[in-house]
């Protein structure tokens, strides 16, 4: 099985960098289940039902997300009902899903707590979960999106669940990193998978604003940048029998 796994999506720029280089992507790597962290949809910060809904057009089968969940109330009553959006699932007694099954593939997102909000442990809700799923039975083909900010606790949490999962890709920095690789017992990992969005900003909005506020420490908004788009996401082959990683890989895209 092969599933590509998008990067934060930056507002509208992002969707439409989705839009423009998604359809070929799955014809061109003969793509199974597409996941998109889409997080940041809407104008940057927080998804509508809109903007989940022009990802899922584009060709994303599933929705993760993270800290930035909450930012649009609006998709709140529609986290249960059929939209295939998923929140970190070690929210304690939160709204909507922490994980969802897609297509013969098992979706699970998670939070760090490093540089974070204060949730429940991630470490934990992954035990917790994974002996849940054991019970149901089902695919072994299980990916997690960890959304966290240091680098330590995702590298840590990739091994903690190594050979038990199939990969854990972080996301949330925007910025991509460089390691994408299989760990010792099966487990396909990348620290970062970066962002989709605007190349000439600063983690997706406009690099003026974002100065502005270091240089003069006062708060100001910071729109969505403009310009040349990248798009960051990676590419896992999966055993469907053992759930084991077989190829992963970094796809980068750009479209101006």
């Amino acid at each position: 099985m092969r599933i590509l796994m998008i990067g934060d999506v930056i507002g509208k720029p992002g969707r439409e960098t989705v839009r423009a280089i998604l359809p070929d992507l799955k014809r061109e790597k003969s793509i199974d289940v597409v996941i998109c962290n889409g997080e940041n949809t809407a104008g940057g910060f927080g998804i509508t039902v809109d903007t989940a809904g022009e990802l899922l057009e584009s060709g994303v089968d599933v929705l993760t997300s993270g800290n930035h969940i909450w930012d649009k109330k609006e998709i709140i009553p529609h986290m249960e009902d059929g939209l295939p959006l998923i929140r970190p699932a070690n929210y304690p007694d939160a709204p909507g899903r922490g994980y969802i099954h897609y297509g013969g593939v098992t979706v699970i997102n998670l939070m760090g707590r490093v540089f974070m909000g204060s949730i429940d442990c991630p470490f934990r809700a992954a035990d917790a979960l994974l002996e849940q799923l054991e019970q149901q039975g089902g695919s072994k083909v299980i990916i997690v999106d960890f959304h966290a900010e240091a680098t330590s606790e995702k590298q840590a949490l990739g091994w903690y669940l190594d050979g038990r999962v199939s990969g854990v890709f972080g996301t949330h920095t925007h910025v991509g990193t460089v390691d994408a690789k299989i760990l010792t017992k099966g487990t396909a990992y990348l620290t970062d998978v970066g962002m989709t969005g605007p190349m000439n900003s600063v983690i997706g909005s406009d690099k003026d604003a974002v100065l502005e506020r270091f240089l003069t420490s006062m708060p100001n908004r910071l729109p969505v940048a403009t310009g040349p788009c990248v798009l960051n996401s990676v590419l896992v082959d999966v055993d469907e029998d053992t759930g084991n990683a077989l190829l992963v890989e970094r796809i980068d895209r750009t479209v101006n």
